[in-house]
């Protein structure tokens, strides 16, 4: 099987009913991302970053995988996929996907402010964290998140991933935030690229095939695309 590898943005998401930065009366509309995504805001006011990500892990259990999502859970039929997204829900583990790399974090782990760092899964019955809620030793619990200003454990695993794509396909992301802008560049030569996406995206390679659509939609467009070609 040819390795399919998928970037997947907030626009992924989005058509799930998931608030990105953009959009009007969202949740980040409501917060200033220092006061709830950053480190310093962590050692500021850990009590409004928790009350943020319960609010977003709240939203996240309100929402199902979009036709997008089962799509690309339906593409292992015919390819090796794997996942690297941006996005921090599981929409893609419910869906169905087996390989998913989460580069900024998870929503539903947690993790350890001890040394150790350990990581936790949350509970789907108890899906608020709070101050007093600690790991084992005794430290306080915080987001399992990628914060601005913090390092992206996991791009060098996602860079090693987009080397060996047989075809690289790019979703709902506008390629500004990096690190995870710059995989488009870890790709072999003449490896086909697609990009799906309603909006304008500038500054993009050459050898870039853009299905200018949602994430649904260009991704039936793309299935088909892909099938015919694998005749």
């Amino acid at each position: 099987m040819k390795k399919l590898v998928v970037l997947t943005g907030a626009g992924m998401s989005a058509e799930s009913g998931l608030s990105t930065f953009r959009d009007a009366g969202g949740l980040w509309e409501k917060y200033k991302i220092d006061d709830v995504a950053t480190p310093n805001a962590w050692h500021r006011n850990p009590g409004l970053v928790l009350d943020f990500y319960n609010q977003r892990r709240k939203q996240l259990f309100a929402v199902e995988p979009n036709p997008g999502h089962y799509l690309l859970a339906e593409l292992q039929n015919y390819f090796e996929v794997e996942i690297i997204t941006q996005n921090v829900d599981n929409l893609h583990e419910r869906a169905g996907s087996s390989y998913v790399l989460h580069l900024h974090g998870e929503l539903m782990k947690v993790r350890s402010t001890g040394i150790g760092a350990e990581v936790y899964e949350v509970s789907t019955d108890k899906i608020e964290v709070n101050i007093g809620d600690n790991c084992p030793n005794g430290f306080q619990l915080r987001p399992h998140i990628v914060w601005f200003g913090e390092a992206v454990p996991e791009i060098e695993k996602a860079e090693h991933l987009t080397t060996r794509a047989d075809i690289l396909v790019i979703i709902g992301t506008s390629l500004q935030v990096y690190p995870a802008a710059g995989l488009i560049h870890n790709a072999r030569p003449n490896t086909p690229i697609y990009l799906i996406d309603p909006h304008e995206i500038e500054n993009l390679p050459y050898n870039v095939t853009v299905i200018k659509n949602g994430a649904s939609e260009g991704l039936k467009e793309l299935k088909d695309l892909l099938l015919k070609n694998q005749k």
